[in-house]
């Protein structure tokens, strides 16, 4: 059985959770707890030099990290992934923005409120330059989503997992998502998705 290295508040772990649920696809949960330091033991890095969540083992024993080459490798071949050549472009379009303008902001604001016992240097910085930048990328998505339902296409998609991971939590880091009306009314259509699944939810 596949086995998921993760750690529950995680969004990262999330969209791979989220994913397997909905493609019905069996797993094993491993519960690591990122602030014990537990990804950073020499057991876990042989396997994941990278030393983060989530990480997956594959039946045959392949290991993968990454949580948007994970959700790539699964949807593959799947209606989460667009047949269409420039559509399946777009959406590693959206995984590539998810991970450089959304992620490293949005997410990394939320570790740092519901984590205030971690020492991180980014605190100096939160209000000046990594919530603006939060912002910018909610920006970029409620533009998109003003004519859309869906990241790419006319269907979901896992660029909308990606971006769902984080987004829909993103008030748990001080985002205020009131001025972003395209946006919420899209978090509520993934929500809606079969098989759908709380972030909390193991």
């Amino acid at each position: 059985m596949i086995r998921l290295y993760d750690y529950l508040p995680s969004g990262n772990g999330y969209k791979v959770r989220l994913l397997l649920t909905q493609l019905q696809i069996p797993f094993e949960r491993i519960e690591l707890d990122i602030i014990k330091g537990e990804t950073r033991t020499p057991e876990f890095l042989r396997k994941f030099p990278n030393g983060r969540i989530p990480a997956v083992e594959l039946d045959d024993g392949k290991l993968l990290f990454e949580s948007n080459a994970i959700i790539s490798y699964f949807a593959d071949d799947t209606p989460l992934t667009p047949a269409d050549r420039f559509q399946r472009a777009q959406v590693f379009q959206w995984l590539f923005f998810e991970q450089y303008s959304h992620e490293p902001y949005i997410a990394s604001v939320r570790y740092l409120v519901i984590h205030p016992e971690v020492k991180d240097p980014r605190r100096a910085i939160v209000d000046t330059l990594m919530r603006p930048r939060g912002y910018a990328a909610l920006g970029v998505m409620e533009d998109h989503l003003q004519t859309r339902e869906w990241f790419v296409g006319d269907r979901y998609s896992i660029a909308d997992i990606a971006l769902y991971a984080y987004t829909h939590v993103a008030d748990e880091g001080g985002f205020e998502l009131a001025g972003y009306p395209a946006t919420r009314a899209w978090i509520e259509r993934v929500k809606s998705q079969p098989r759908h699944i709380l972030i909390t939810q193991s």
